[in-house]
């Protein structure tokens, strides 16, 4: 990824481009971080259109629901970025001399940090996917009708987003030699998972009564 742009800041076709391209980055890790964002955004559009006289007594919880998928669509942007270059630095870490056992030494131990700062933001991307799952699934019972099949595609985007993160956060453990932090990073996106599709799945229970068969 060119260090002097940012990925979110490209029309979508560049970015889609930028995914298409033989480059180390961008890839699924950012990819799995602007569905997320996606899928904030698009649930809390239908929390913002529950609004008016017929929703007056849900109209302030959406409302602030909204507010909420707002910060987590921005954090979720930020890990489109972060994702990318926190593989740059893997990519950096590999290129370090080698020429004597000092050097190996170091670029051996810069790897296995770089690997850990690649690991740590698609774990995050989980997590931002199931706290927007779960303010999904908060709403969908009351939400205005109409929407119901955006609210819809907010979930299925958030949960495409979390089985790409937690591809990534795997295929990163695998790199790492930290016994310990690899099986607390390996136990935190087990349960992020588990919360996610529990949310996931009341959602889309709520979200029944109000799309046809």
């Amino acid at each position: 990824m060119p260090s002097e742009s940012k990925l979110t800041d490209l029309p979508l076709t560049a970015f889609a481009a930028a995914l298409a391209e033989k480059t180390p980055t961008p890839g699924g890790g950012s990819l799995a971080a602007y569905v997320v964002a996606c899928g904030a955004a698009t649930v809390s559009m239908a929390c913002r259109f529950t609004s008016g006289e017929k929703y007056a007594a849900v109209e302030t919880a959406m409302s602030a629901r909204a507010t909420r998928l707002d910060a987590l669509r921005a954090r979720s942007l930020e890990y489109v970025n972060a994702d990318s270059a926190a593989y740059d630095g893997v990519t950096a870490a590999f290129g370090a001399p080698k020429a004597n056992d000092e050097q190996k030494a170091a670029r051996t131990a810069g790897i296995q940090a770089a690997m850990k700062g690649a690991l740590e933001v698609p774990l995050e991307t989980m997590r931002a996917a199931a706290e927007v799952l779960e303010l999904a699934a908060d709403s969908a019972a009351q939400i205005n009708p109409n929407l119901a099949s955006d609210l819809g595609s907010g979930v299925a985007c958030c949960v495409a987003g979390l089985d790409a993160a937690q591809a990534n956060v795997a295929i990163n453990a695998a790199s790492i030699k930290d016994a310990a932090y690899v099986a607390a990073k390996r136990a935190d996106a087990a349960a992020l998972r588990v919360r996610a599709l529990a949310a996931a799945d009341r959602a889309r229970a709520a979200l029944a009564s109000h799309l046809p068969a």
